[in-house]
């Protein structure tokens, strides 16, 4: 029985070793875990914040052709609303999808900035629908659109701890004349 004691110290010094390892390796793989898990929610909110903007802007750029067919707008592919109703319609049942995914996985700030985008978005194509040929008001309803757009992309940029502005309104560089 002495021997059993003489080596107890040893023994309870190889238990006390196993459970520190195991405790270390559940506290390992329960941090990956929860970083995992956080990466793929990201990349998931990442991908509805960008199915939204991408539904919007189709609706966007279809007000700019129509509006460049009514005289409002320079855009060099006019387009008339009677060809532009069915697309019309068609990108508002693509973006409601979107929306209530935006809504479901969005911060409240990107979702409150997705709102008013879209609500300026919504006056746009009230706009064009009702053949309205006015360049200024048009100019105004643009300025107004990229100002909600630039601030449902800080809101984005934001909830995904990404480094802030975007570079939609850098000069564009100059092309060498041949």
């Amino acid at each position: 029985m002495s021997a059993f004691i003489q080596q107890l110290p040893a023994l309870i010094g190889v238990v006390i070793g196993a459970l520190g390892s195991y405790a270390a390796v559940v506290r390992s793989d329960r941090a990956r875990f929860l970083r995992e898990r956080t990466a793929r929610w990201e990349e998931r909110r990442l991908s509805v914040y960008s199915d939204y903007a991408r539904s919007l802007k189709k609706t966007v750029a279809l007000t700019y052709r129509v509006a460049s067919h009514l005289g409002a707008d320079p855009h060099p592919h006019p387009l008339p609303m009677a060809e532009a109703q069915p697309l019309l319609a068609e990108a508002a049942v693509a973006r409601e999808p979107s929306g209530e995914t935006l809504i479901m996985l969005g911060s409240k700030e990107a979702v409150e900035k997705a709102r008013v985008w879209v609500a300026v978005v919504l006056e746009m194509e009230r706009f064009v629908r009702e053949g309205r040929r006015e360049p200024e008001a048009w100019q105004t309803l643009l300025a107004q659109q990229r100002a909600a757009r630039e601030g449902y992309y800080a809101a984005v940029r934001s909830d995904l701890e990404l480094p802030p502005g975007h570079g939609a309104r850098a000069p564009l560089p100059s092309v060498p004349v041949a």
